[in-house]
């Protein structure tokens, strides 16, 4: 891991001198060298964003003399920017991350502040929590809540006398019957990977069962070349060859919304994809809303997993670094973040759920997805969020190989578990 960090800090250096004095004055970590500043970098925009700005303009005024400086860094380059930052013994004081393997990482580094005592683990959801802890130390606080679903269009499932599939066998009848009246049965935007990869998981869960995953990552028996993972790459490869995905999928970026777009305009019927598609809808097409419906991942033929096993993922997740400046007030600021009154905030005002307990969404759309997450028998986290970075690499570009029938499954879970072997087996 010290190897990849090394050799991601020797690429991104050259762009990151020449890009230091953009994106809002994020140069480095522990910006302002006055000791009554806590830096907190983050990604997020619009109500997102406002809320942050609320809360610590709360904070501010509760903690005169203190200032917090609120650092927006683009999404795309914001991972890069904190590996520099976390390699190069400079963090910000407050950071975002999604928890898992991403964040562990850096908590392996000794970057990451331990706040199991000042967290009140009881305020989380535990698949939320669990996300955060590391040897069970807890690392950060589980604001936002996203969960994986198929969303679909009710006018057009309507016109064609087609309802919510359940079932495998039920959702590639669905699948034909749009394609029959020249209907895209599922949009994807692929180019950057992760979108296709919700494909493979969910196929995997359904197939073997929650435990599949934790047993190939802990190197508990089963591995990423394990024949659930080749019958997963076989459903994705047998979905591509019928057609049921847009042409060119593995080019189109997901950031730019041509997926979402095959939505809105009716040329496209479903797409699996996260809660965040709503949010994206609501700015891009609210008119869409009324036509909008969703679905969890069907079960598949003898499969052991449940419809109520369900992807998940943590995000914003807010941590403190080691070194951070003022660290106590640090740990109560992302503290405040997610007490249940302002989590209720939250989830009211971004129009997303979170990983607070009891923070019930007033959003009408939004109460029947909290209903499904409250009701989840597993909630799998993102690989790509869990793996290590290295290896999350190769699962995601395992998988759009698979998508474009360039690699077979049993090439793709063969991949996998070599380097799997290499990075694990320790």
């Amino acid at each position: 891991m010290k190897k990849f960090l090394a050799m991601l800090t020797a690429i991104v250096m050259v762009s990151m001198l020449a890009a230091c004095g953009g994106n809002e004055g994020a140069s480095g970590g522990n910006g302002s060298n006055d000791e009554n500043t806590i830096e907190m970098w983050h990604i997020e925009t619009g109500e997102k964003a406002k809320y942050l700005e609320d809360i610590v303009a709360q904070f501010e005024k509760e903690n005169s003399g203190t200032k917090v400086k609120l650092i927006r860094i683009p999404n795309d380059a914001y991972k890069q920017k904190l590996a520099v930052a976390m390699s190069g013994g400079n963090p910000p004081d407050i950071f975002q991350s999604w928890g898992g393997g991403w964040l562990k990482n850096f908590v392996d580094q000794g970057n990451v502040l331990d706040i199991t005592e000042e967290v009140n683990q009881d305020v989380f959801l535990e698949n939320a929590i669990a996300n955060t802890t590391f040897d069970e130390k807890v690392y950060g606080v589980p604001l936002g809540l996203s969960t994986d679903l198929i969303f679909y269009n009710k006018e057009i499932f309507a016109k064609y006398n087609l309802e919510e599939p359940k079932t495998y066998e039920e959702f590639v009848n669905v699948i034909e019957t749009l394609k029959e009246n020249n209907i895209i049965p599922l949009a994807l935007a692929n180019k950057t990977k992760w979108p296709g990869a919700y494909y493979l998981m969910n196929f995997a869960t359904r197939i073997a069962g929650p435990e599949l995953f934790d047993s190939a990552f802990n190197r508990e028996g089963r591995g990423f070349d394990d024949p659930a993972y080749v019958k997963a790459g076989e459903y994705i490869q047998e979905l591509v060859e019928m057609e049921a995905f847009n042409p060119g999928a593995n080019g189109l970026p997901y950031d730019e919304g041509r997926s979402r777009q095959l939505m809105y305009s009716g040329e496209a019927a479903m797409m699996d994809m996260t809660t965040s598609f709503i949010n994206n809808m609501r700015a891009e097409s609210p008119d869409f809303e009324e036509k909008l419906g969703f679905f969890p991942f069907p079960t598949v033929p003898d499969g052991k997993g449940k419809i109520t096993d369900i992807g998940a993922a943590t995000g914003p997740v807010f941590s403190v670094s080691e070194g951070a400046n003022k660290q106590d007030l640090a740990v109560q600021l992302i503290n405040d973040f997610t007490t249940k009154e302002n989590a209720q905030i939250y989830t009211n005002t971004t129009g997303a759920l979170t990983g607070v307990k009891g923070a019930v969404p007033d959003d009408e759309f939004l109460k029947p997805i909290y209903e499904l997450v409250q009701n989840a028998t597993f909630m799998q986290m993102p690989y790509d969020q869990t793996l290590p970075p290295e290896l999350a690499e190769v699962h995601k570009d395992t998988t759009q190989a698979l998508f474009g029938l360039s690699m077979t499954p049993e090439e793709a879970a063969e991949k996998m578990e070599a380097k799997a072997k290499e990075l694990l087996d320790k």
